[in-house]
């Protein structure tokens, strides 16, 4: 199963050196807040992340807001004679970590599919070891029931390829299976898979995607791209039933808790997801704020169901649209205007991706959210789906005015200078996936872009330079939710292989913290309530073992969560070792 409670340990992202040594950690239930009037927090490095006071001595809360912070003789006279005192014993108290882009429904659904990740985030290498874990599966499960499992990597396989439809029919033909692309737009399918999706010979491909094809021939070769995908993943596989989806919802409750995450994004959210949310909320299931862009194919369905707001209830809310406007460069599918260093198999030298939306409807689309006032985040991981974007934003904000909106360009992997300067003017916020630079930076520089656009992925640097706000984010379930190697990455620029990419376009440790807390508030709309540590905000808060801005940068992903705590309440407690 894709237990994720277990990968913690096993890929390192919990900084296990051995598995015998992992923590007991007590479970939300039995997680206890003091009854107390007020809480101080004493004895620690307390980072605001708010510029005109950076640190604290001391930090108070009441009812689950920031009652006072700063020194600790002022904060502990406003907080009277009851008030309990929360000895840090040297750790460090920062906000809470927001998550600016991720998919909190995805990992929920993951948890239940095979892991088939290479590590280490799973324990796949080849091709091979895909087909043994499929083959124990389908020993498990009657004859047509449905095999699913996630987070294959071709650039880290053996083979150095896709698994095909005839890899997976070796595993069974007597149950569909489909193996899902860590990229999340990439899937490959059995032969029965296919069947089910009307993915035939005659099949042509959807606008937007490609159904490969057996070389030579119109036969499909199971691998799907983009929105030949969408047919599979929103409308054939199966759902689980409310009390299962309401376990593994609190099980990825748990899992982004664990990295000090205390407000959590659903991206493309189906109607199914917005469902389960509105139930778990309802029944006071939600210990984190959840935020949901459903995608854009249920905009229509979305209103009078599912209304767009900028306020919580009880811990969810629907905070705008999320459009998909290419694909990814690990994937090789994103929409550059220069070729890929190393196109795909069967492309020709000067395949460059391709587009998910005609301009024509991705204007329409804009131009209607703007005049409605609601959000959109964009995925556009190519300059010139980035270029598409800019083009729609520009010409919605000539029709209606420009205005605060805020529209986000999600993983905005190849922005380029002037693209940059573009989203200053229009009033455009980046969220870079910064993770990239670990997991796929030796792909990028060598197979996907090259050495000198390989360099400039997520360039952190520059937007800072041009002054515009920008976040970084894990784009979970892709890769963890682990914030301290996210910081890490964006400071260090570090691959796999241990080599920097683009040193050039490294960021101060301070500049990664904001851009996981203030910055991702700003996302939000939310600054005014959370992302810093000041009076009358939100108790939203995390306790690390070390304090970032002291550590050697290249061990920063090694600091440890602690605590983490919503609203003055523990959610989540590291404690004692076995």
């Amino acid at each position: 199963m894709f237990r994720i409670l277990i990968v913690l340990c096993a890929t390192l992202l919990l900084a296990c050196d051995d598995p015998n040594e992992m923590l007991v950690e007590e479970p939300v239930s039995a997680l206890t807040t003091s009854t107390a009037a007020t809480t101080v927090y004493i004895n620690g490095d307390i980072l605001t992340m708010n510029d005109t006071q950076p640190v604290a001595e001391a930090l108070a809360v009441r009812q689950g807001k920031i009652l006072a912070v700063g020194k600790r003789e002022m904060v502990e006279a406003v907080s009277g004679g009851d008030a309990v005192l929360k000895d840090l014993d040297g750790d460090t108290l920062l906000p809470g970590f927001i998550d600016s882009h991720g998919h909190i429904s995805a990992v929920m659904s993951f948890m239940a599919f095979e892991n088939i990740a290479s590590p280490p985030v799973g324990p796949v290498n080849s091709i091979a070891d895909i087909q043994s874990l499929l083959s124990a599966k389908a020993e498990e499960v009657p004859a047509g029931d449905w095999i699913m499992a996630a987070g294959y990597d071709d650039s880290l396989l053996a083979e150095q390829r896709h698994p095909t439809k005839f890899d997976l029919d070796a595993v069974s033909t007597q149950h569909p299976i489909m193996a899902w692309h860590v990229s999340g737009h990439l899937m490959v399918c059995n032969s029965p898979c296919l069947e089910l999706a009307g993915y035939t010979p005659n099949r042509e491909d959807p606008e937007g995607g490609v159904i490969r094809r057996v070389e030579g021939s119109s036969e499909p070769n199971g691998v799907l791209e983009e929105s030949a995908v969408y047919g599979i993943y929103f409308d054939l596989l199966p759902i689980h039933e409310v009390t299962t989806r309401l376990g593994l919802l609190q099980e990825a409750q748990d899992y982004f808790a664990r990295f000090g995450v205390t407000t959590v994004q659903d991206g493309a959210s189906t109607l199914a997801d917005l469902e389960t949310l509105r139930t778990a909320a309802g029944r006071g299931g939600l210990m984190l704020d959840v935020v949901a862009y459903p995608f854009y194919r249920y905009a229509e369905a979305l209103d009078g169901q599912f209304p767009f707001s900028q306020s919580y209830a009880k811990r969810f809310r629907v905070g705008g649209l999320k459009l998909g406007l290419d694909g990814s460069p690990q994937g090789k599918t994103a929409w550059l205007t220069e070729p890929y260093h190393v196109p795909p198999q069967g492309r020709g030298a000067d395949y460059a991706g391709y587009p998910i939306m005609k301009d024509e409807a991705l204007n329409d689309y804009v131009a209607d959210m703007y005049e409605r006032n609601i959000p959109v985040i964009a995925h556009a991981n190519g300059d010139a789906a980035m270029d598409q974007l800019i083009r729609a934003v520009s010409n919605a904000n000539k029709l209606h005015g420009r205005a605060d909106r805020r529209t986000v360009i999600i993983h905005a992997q190849t922005a380029r200078d002037d693209q940059i300067d573009a989203f200053k003017a229009e009033w455009m916020l980046p969220s870079y996936f910064a993770a990239h630079t670990y997991f796929w930076g030796d792909w990028h520089r060598d197979s996907v872009l090259g050495p000198e656009r390989g360099s400039r992925i997520s360039p952190l640097a520059s937007t800072l330079a041009r002054g515009v706000p920008y976040t970084i984010h894990n784009d979970t379930p892709v890769v963890p939710p682990d914030m301290m190697r996210l910081v890490w990455a964006a400071v260090n620029r570090t691959t796999r292989s241990g080599l920097t990419l683009g040193e050039e376009q490294k960021i101060s440790v301070e500049d990664a913290l904001k851009a996981i807390t203030i910055n991702g508030a700003y996302q939000y709309f939310e600054e005014g309530s959370k992302g810093s540590l000041e009076k009358g905000k939100l108790a939203d808060m995390v306790i690390l073992s070390d304090n970032p801005l002291d550590v050697d940068p290249p061990t920063i992903k090694d600091i440890q969560v602690i605590e983490t705590i919503k609203e003055g309440a523990t959610v989540y407690r590291k404690d004692r070792p076995l």
